[in-house]
């Protein structure tokens, strides 16, 4: 006697990860870009052109500009999904599982603070306080804005001005914004009180230096070093 066959369930497809939420500066990205071309019509320049130890020179400069600047402009970046934050600062990667953020902090700079209690700046989300500034004026001038036409309007209209400026004056006056970084940060921190509970957000905080910055910006500096000490 035959028993049938029993199939075993088809497998779930895998709900694929989210991708990540990158964040860098657009200020920077343009700034290292024309360093980076600055550094290299020079440098060329004075090897082409240059005599004696003039063209060593450049090319020890090249081989510690170019790393430099590239960590401090291009390499800094935020990523951000549902499990994590990883912050690319100019010489070390550091990911933060959300369960080990204890929270978020904007002052002079942004900066994640682990449960350990050390901190780790975020390069690529730099604090603009003259944004902030700007979006406080912003804020000011709409508040006096509003007051101003509410009061134009209850002295024109009696008592039904207050009811016309609660939906003409709402729907015409618009919501100042704040600084874009400002914005950036209160996101994460949404993340961060969302997943920061969750079973896939828990884990280790990871720290890997840049050896592929460091590496050559030292051997640059040791061979500008030694041909300044000889020439």
């Amino acid at each position: 006697m035959t028993t049938p066959d029993h199939k075993s369930p088809a497998p779930q497809p895998t709900v694929p990860l989210a991708k990540d939420r990158i964040y860098r500066s657009p200020l920077a990205l343009v700034g290292g870009v024309l360093l980076l071309v600055l550094v290299a019509w020079l440098g060329v320049d004075a090897l082409l052109r240059g005599h004696g130890h003039t063209p060593w020179l450049a090319l020890a400069g090249m081989i510690l500009a170019f790393p430099l600047v590239g960590a401090f402009t291009l390499r800094p970046a935020v990523f951000v999904n549902e499990d994590r934050l990883r912050v690319r600062n100019p010489f070390r990667v550091v990911t933060l599982p959300w369960g080990e953020v204890a929270a978020l902090r904007s002052g002079y700079s942004n900066e994640a603070v682990a449960k350990s209690g050390t901190k780790y700046q975020l390069w690529a989300i730099p604090v603009s306080l003259r944004a902030r500034k700007k979006a406080t004026r912003n804020q000011a001038r709409a508040a006096a804005e509003a007051a101003r036409g509410g009061r134009g309007r209850g002295g024109r209209f009696g008592g039904g001005g207050g009811s016309l400026g609660a939906f003409g004056g709402g729907a015409t006056t618009a919501v100042p914004a704040r600084a874009e970084t400002d914005k950036i940060m209160d996101d994460l921190r949404e993340t961060l009180e969302r997943r920061g509970e969750e079973t896939p957000a828990q884990g280790e905080v990871v720290v890997r230096w840049a050896y592929e910055v460091m590496a050559p910006a030292l051997a640059g500096a040791v061979l500008l070093a030694v041909l300044l000490a000889t020439g």
